[in-house]
């Protein structure tokens, strides 16, 4: 078990690739801390990273509201004594063209996607840093590298978390604490279900596998990052996309 007993945080943990990295890092042994924004959704990823055989505890967490990521992270704290793993994945897409996208929308992902890693990133730095290990591995995207259309907000915030990776691994790598960020293509997750078949099959036609992610395949790479396996992979930005920006 490459994580046993690390306790590692995971934000938008309830479902999509948020879910299936909780339930790998349980498989790998990890103590697993469930953060999502409501009760039942996250009750029900506890109770399927507990029948996976893992020691799993659930928060309800909004990483916009700074208090609530305070809370959680003190709780964690005086439970277990030690922040081993944060998993930065909480995110959302808003998406719209330059000319017709709304500054509500463009405000709501800066604050999930960008505003909400700093919060939880900054929240946990104090406690890895005072046991002079830990690691940090945030969801960036290869949206946030070559952009997308409509996708200015999120590409933004993406592209940030890479800025955000880059500098907390010099600031936090001396002190024993390692920075990552992941960088996922086109995933089978629920933020795809608003889309069309159609444009499904164009997105499966546009990667050389011809094929989207799971979400599986995503958490083993944080669970590779995670380990002691990469004990010296610091400030990387991983694609995971099969090859679709070649």
């Amino acid at each position: 078990m490459r994580l046993k007993n690390k306790v590692s945080i995971i934000t938008g943990a309830a479902q999509g690739i948020g879910l299936a990295t909780a339930l790998k890092f349980a498989r790998e042994g990890a103590i697993v801390v469930l953060c999502d924004l409501r009760q039942s959704s996250v009750d029900e990823a506890v109770a399927s990273c507990s029948s996976a055989g893992g020691q799993a505890f659930g928060h309800v967490v909004d990483v916009t509201d700074r208090p609530s990521v305070d809370a959680m992270v003190a709780a964690v704290l005086a439970r277990h004594g030690r922040i081993d793993v944060l998993v930065n994945n909480a995110g959302i897409t808003q998406d719209a063209r330059l000319q017709k996208m709304s500054l509500a929308q463009f405000d709501a992902v800066i604050d999930v996607n960008l505003r909400g890693v700093f919060h939880c990133a900054q929240a946990v730095a104090g406690a890895m840093v005072e046991q002079g290990s830990g690691v940090i591995l945030n969801a960036s995207s290869v949206v946030g590298i070559y952009g997308n259309y409509g996708q200015t907000n999120y590409a933004a915030t993406k592209a940030g978390v890479i800025g955000f990776t880059k500098t907390w691994s010099r600031e936090l790598g001396p002190k024993g604490v390692r920075v990552n960020a992941v960088a996922p293509g086109f995933v089978e997750t629920p933020i795809l279900h608003t889309i069309p078949e159609k444009v499904l099959q164009t997105m499966r036609n546009e990667v050389p596998m011809k094929r989207l992610g799971r979400p599986d395949e995503i958490a083993s790479v944080y669970a590779f990052l995670a380990s002691d396996e990469a004990s010296y992979v610091n400030g990387a930005v991983i694609e995971v996309g099969g090859g679709m920006t070649l």
